[in-house]
């Protein structure tokens, strides 16, 4: 019964879409994602009004969505590991502190807290406008005139990596033997432990392999990268050379990543709290420190109570980034709600956006499954 008035709703509902879109002249052909956007897009110089929505918008959407979902994932996972395991502390202070970061952030709508991050940090923040007559902060490399990091209420300029005349080929080929290499030795020292009980030690062998055989593959390419560092261009408007981070991107990445670490605080500490009491006893009992415990018999424990609810924040951080419409920066959802105020039919566009977001949310499912698995004790 609950199933056959489920369809009946879905086929009312679309045999309305289809009738009504009909009756006002909008096409549902998907056909309307090779037509040009008629915008550009900010900070993307290769994206003009003529490119086609796919697959240039729509690459540049899942591109943006993707480093401020990965960037707030690591900072929700750090920040919130720490509050977690402060909100079991013994210290008064630390204790209270966390809880307080706890309470007010999780009770807080994330839009709220990317529109103040968006707002009182940026538009109307202490850093400086970029422009001819105001220079933005810079803080230099100590003894060096290269600039580490630059600061404007708009912008943000970091160093990165670029490529000079050297053979770039011959460098990611050897990165990819140095990869292999990497990999065998991990399963050779493996090997060596299950077989003689000997220390493993496959962590440092990689490590080693990875980075000997990285060197002399720079080395032999002649030296195919240097560093670019950030400087303000002479028009005084833009950020030449480096990684140019936009308002944006920022108030986005950082606000969501501060409210997730909430909620992966709360998890990190009723996984703790899960693992038994003698666990903790026992490594006192072997005079471990502090450190020591949580490093190597209660974290690893309470990493396979944490990692199924943990997939859930990670779901929901990605797909929250839709919100950053609210301060302008150009993830999916944000160019798709462009290309259909400037006359593109809604209906293909927001299909294809929910499809964007169904492909995100099961990559992050299949990748934290598998490593849910590998983690798993396995019974005898």
């Amino acid at each position: 019964m609950a199933v056959a008035l489920v369809g009946g709703l879905l086929y009312w509902l679309i045999n309305n879409l289809i009738t009504n879109s009909q009756d006002q002249g909008i096409s549902l052909d998907f056909g309307v994602v090779r037509q040009p956007t008629n915008f550009s897009i900010r900070d993307d110089p290769g994206f003009s009004d003529r490119s086609p929505i796919f697959p240039n918008m729509l690459w540049v959407g899942i591109k943006n969505t993707a480093v401020s979902a990965f960037v707030g994932i690591i900072i929700a996972v750090v920040l919130g590991t720490l509050v977690g395991i402060g909100r079991l502390s013994t210290n008064w202070l630390v204790n209270r502190l966390s809880m307080l970061y706890v309470e007010i952030l999780r009770n807080i709508p994330p839009l709220v807290i990317i529109i103040f991050f968006g707002f009182a940090l940026f538009t109307f923040g202490p850093f400086p406008p970029m422009n001819p007559s105001s220079a933005p902060w810079q803080i230099k490399v100590p003894g060096t005139d290269n600039t580490l990091l630059l600061m404007s209420n708009d912008r943000w300029g970091v160093p990165s990596v670029a490529t000079t005349n050297g053979n770039t080929t011959v460098f990611w080929i050897g990165m990819l033997v140095a990869l292999a290499v990497a990999v065998a030795v991990w399963l050779w020292r493996t090997r060596v432990n299950v077989r003689t009980g000997q220390p493993h030690h496959r962590v440092l062998y990689s490590l080693l392999a990875l980075v000997v055989i990285g060197v002399v593959s720079f080395v032999i390419a002649d030296n195919p990268f240097q560093t670019s560092w950030p400087m303000v261009s002479e028009s005084g408007r833009r950020i030449d050379g480096g990684i140019a981070t936009n308002a944006g991107y920022m108030a986005l990445t950082f606000a969501l990543g501060l409210y997730t670490a909430s909620h992966v605080a709360e998890i990190v500490r009723g996984s703790i709290l899960a693992v038994p009491r003698g666990q903790s006893e026992a490594s006192n009992a072997l005079a471990l420190s502090g450190i020591q415990r949580y490093q190597f018999v209660v974290l690893p424990q309470a990493s396979r109570i944490a990692i199924p609810p943990m997939i859930n924040q990670f779901l929901n951080l990605t797909k929250n980034t839709s919100l950053g419409t609210a301060v302008a920066y150009p993830e999916v959802t944000a160019l798709a709600k462009t290309a259909i105020g400037n006359g593109k039919p809604a209906v293909p566009l927001l299909v294809t956006v929910m499809v964007i977001y169904l492909a995100f949310s099961l990559m992050w499912s299949l990748v934290l499954n598998i490593v849910n698995r590998r983690m798993q004790i396995v019974g005898r």
